[in-house]
């Protein structure tokens, strides 16, 4: 009778192995889907930042070119060449605040892309179930073994 309980609980610790396996292997695939999910998500506000970056440029762009043209444009009817002398070191002027606005846009559009960055330390599996599995097994043989 003591045979048939030791095996007994030798079953009854694999049938505990195997759903503690088998739970282990769901947690790890809702974890994989996670992260594919987070990873996409990820992608959508990485382009959307992209986006954003290139709007923001191109109104830059365009917003320096209206701003040299109206100041050549007033200097000219004031009776100033627009390229010469004080007038080309005011259109210098408004291209070196623009290159440091934009210069400034671009660190603030780097931070925003390192900061949604994905740890490579974070697990995509740990070594819990395979030590609570062996505590089981352990459990088992203990019982065996009395």
């Amino acid at each position: 009778m003591a045979a048939l309980s030791s095996i007994g609980t030798l079953l009854g610790s694999g049938a505990t192995l195997y759903s503690q396996q088998r739970a282990k292997q769901a947690q790890y695939d809702t974890q994989r889907a996670q992260a594919e999910a987070n990873q996409a998500v990820e992608v959508q506000r990485q382009n959307q930042l992209i986006a954003q970056q290139q709007a923001e440029v191109r109104n830059r762009q365009l917003q320096l070119a209206r701003n040299i043209a109206t100041t050549r444009a007033r200097l000219a009817s004031s009776g100033v060449a627009p390229d010469d002398g004080s007038a080309a070191a005011i259109t210098t002027g408004l291209t070196g605040d623009a290159a440091a606005a934009a210069n400034a846009s671009d660190a603030v559009f780097r931070a925003q892309l390192a900061s949604g960055r994905a740890s490579l330390l974070n697990p995509e599996a740990n070594f819990t179930g395979l030590t609570r599995a062996g505590q089981s097994f352990g459990r088992a043989l203990n019982n065996l073994l009395q």
